[in-house]
């Protein structure tokens, strides 16, 4: 696989220390379980946003920058079956627009164009955006431009796979 790295390279004098495994673990964002509480909680009645938009099925405002935070929570519980790194750390997710009405699109790349998932990711995505609580509708486009290349990972995801 392109992510193992060649364990017989040594490294150049100027390199950063390698990392181990539970650094990289902690490098990478917290669990979406520990924030959803927070993102849930509904505003409070004496102190309303200055302009909400309410969602179409009830008077609740609609922040569409939690619900964007939510999505990305979401996104992050995606993977390819054959890279161990979710695909928003990857870099694969180019754009989420989130409107008042509860569509969310979201424009996304995958590592190649024969890439042996390509059916079940974008499926994968959908599904689980679409669970979120308010959101109407997803639309998940597969772009090839640009082109994604491994500079597009986090830091962390690097770490992970051993391109440090």
């Amino acid at each position: 696989m392109f992510w193992k790295k060649n364990r017989d390279e040594k490294p150049a004098e100027d390199a950063a220390p390698e990392l181990t495994p539970a650094a990289a673990a902690q490098a990478l964002p917290a669990p979406a379980a520990e924030t959803t509480p927070a993102l849930r909680s509904a505003p409070s009645p004496a102190a309303p946003p200055a302009s909400p938009a309410t969602s179409p099925a009830s008077d609740v405002p609609f922040e569409t920058g939690a619900m964007r935070e939510r999505v990305i929570e979401q996104l992050r519980t995606v993977f390819d079956p054959e890279i161990p790194v979710n695909i928003h750390e990857l870099g694969l997710v180019y754009k989420i627009d989130v409107d008042e009405s509860g569509a969310v699109k979201i424009e996304m790349t995958l590592t190649s164009p024969a890439c042996p998932s390509a059916a079940e990711i974008p499926l994968d995505v959908k599904h689980k955006v679409g669970s979120i609580d308010g959101v109407k509708s997803v639309d998940v486009e597969i772009v090839w431009d640009p082109p994604w290349t491994m500079e597009f990972m986090s830091e962390a995801a690097r770490v992970t796979l051993g391109f440090y």
